[in-house]
């Protein structure tokens, strides 16, 4: 039973963050990957995190980038997210309106 409960568990948590990588292919006799987002180069066999927290690493045939910050989808429509790429980490708040109090300062 406590089996069944974690799966479930797994598939409700799952279904609400984005985790994705892609795959850039090019010749084999490039040495260097340019960083789509940062538009900066990097030698072939290196692994780097750009500023959107996607790891990257170059091979000689190929850049692959995978998002090392899972970014939450299906969220209510009352709720906001903030991303700090600094830490690489989100959080997900409701939205408060704003009101607007106090007096007319002057004459």
């Amino acid at each position: 039973m406590r089996l069944v409960v974690w799966g479930l568990f797994l598939c409700a948590v799952l279904s609400l963050v984005n985790a994705a990588c892609f795959v850039e292919e090019h010749k084999t006799s490039v040495t260097f990957c340019q960083d789509g987002t940062d538009k900066t180069w990097h030698p072939t066999g290196s692994v780097w995190r750009n500023s959107k927290c996607f790891d990257c690493n170059c091979s000689a045939d190929s850049m692959r980038c995978c998002d090392a910050m899972q970014r939450p989808v299906n969220y209510p429509d009352k709720c906001q997210v903030e991303y700090d790429y600094t830490t690489c980490t989100f959080e997900i708040f409701e939205k408060v309106p704003c009101s607007a109090t106090g007096g007319v300062v002057g004459k």
